[in-house]
């Protein structure tokens, strides 16, 4: 059994000759042929025909025709790999008009997916393949953007999580891309899918322990971890990462309710808390700045009755109303 693995192909940076300086001489050169070959035929007419310099050029017509479909033009940003008789020749950058060899491959490197076998009544139909993609094997090394769909998974601790992202990626080896791959574009689609749904298993909603990051409160981790994934995923296709980030995140709708009187509820005891430590804090502090001023000498069971009415003062929800006090506390 074969279990070897096949070689990664690496791009090949590779020079044509400008379409400028090619484009008159190959424009005249089937015109001059056409021009000889009439010439030819009259001048030989009543008499013998030439035919050792007529069929030459009659031979020559069509390779110069040939010829002509070399013209390419390459856009900023846009690559052509040259395969010639299933080889690779290397990848053409600089954009412009340029000329290449009128047999390099000028088919789609994108060839689809065969669309799955449908069946009407259980007898299978198949559709037919339509290729696709760019002509002259073109590849686009322009930025892209892929908005990801939003996915259901579960979180580190089992709850169910609603997660989108978008992904800012371009083809940095168009080798790579070309051949290590059926079709690159496919191929980050899955791989982003899948590294996203490992990305939210691998991390809790929220509510992490102390210094835990997670996905609510690590935003710029979780991104950065998500586009080292992606990274490591996607170099096989010879695709580079510029940027990952969350689009969406939310619980599946069969807990959002719960979990959303969990934060509500969460919230009310922060705030609480937040409420007592100051006024005990303001408390402590009317007790030592009536001591230190001595405006009035408090015993323990003063001090008893007014840390309690200053802590329903400043705890109370609804406004406090006072009471006034006309005996003694004693009476």
């Amino acid at each position: 059994m074969n279990t070897q693995t096949p070689a990664s192909n690496r791009e090949i940076i590779s020079t044509v000759c400008s379409g400028w300086i090619l484009l008159p001489p190959l424009i005249l050169l089937p015109l001059a042929l056409i021009a000889l070959s009439i010439y030819l035929i009259v001048d030989s007419f009543p008499n013998q025909p030439n035919l050792w310099l007529l069929i030459p050029t009659i031979v020559l017509l069509p390779v110069s025709i040939i010829l002509l479909t070399g013209f390419f033009t390459l856009q900023p940003n846009e690559a052509r790999v040259l395969i010639l008789f299933g080889q690779y020749r290397g990848t053409v950058r600089q954009p412009g008009f340029h000329w290449g060899n009128p047999f390099y491959a000028n088919s789609s490197l994108q060839r689809g997916t065969p669309p799955a076998e449908q069946t009407t009544d259980g007898k299978p139909v198949i559709r037919v393949l339509q290729p696709s993609g760019p002509r002259r094997c073109k590849i686009s090394l322009r930025a892209r953007t892929l908005n990801m769909e939003k996915l259901k998974v579960n979180d580190k601790r089992g709850n169910p999580v609603e997660i989108a992202a978008v992904i800012v990626w371009r083809v940095e080896d168009t080798a790579q891309a070309a051949f290590d791959v059926d079709d690159y574009e496919k191929y980050v689609q899955t791989q982003s899918e899948t590294a996203l749904r490992h990305l939210a298993s691998a991390y809790a909603y929220d509510h992490g322990e102390e210094h835990e990051i997670t996905l609510r409160s690590g935003v710029d981790e979780i991104s950065e971890a998500l586009r080292q994934q992606l990274q490591e995923r996607l170099a096989k296709a010879g695709v580079a990462v510029d940027e990952a980030r969350l689009t969406h995140l939310a619980y599946a709708p069969e807990i959002a309710q719960v979990m959303l009187r969990r934060q509500q509820a969460e919230a009310v005891i922060a705030a609480r808390q937040k409420i007592v430590h100051g006024a005990v804090s303001m408390v402590e502090m009317a007790l030592k700045d009536l001591a230190e001023k001595q405006v009035v000498q408090l015993d323990d069971e003063r001090k008893a009755a007014m840390v309690s009415n200053l802590m329903v003062v400043l705890c109370s929800e609804s406004e406090v109303h006072p009471v006034v006090n006309t005996g003694t506390l004693y009476t």
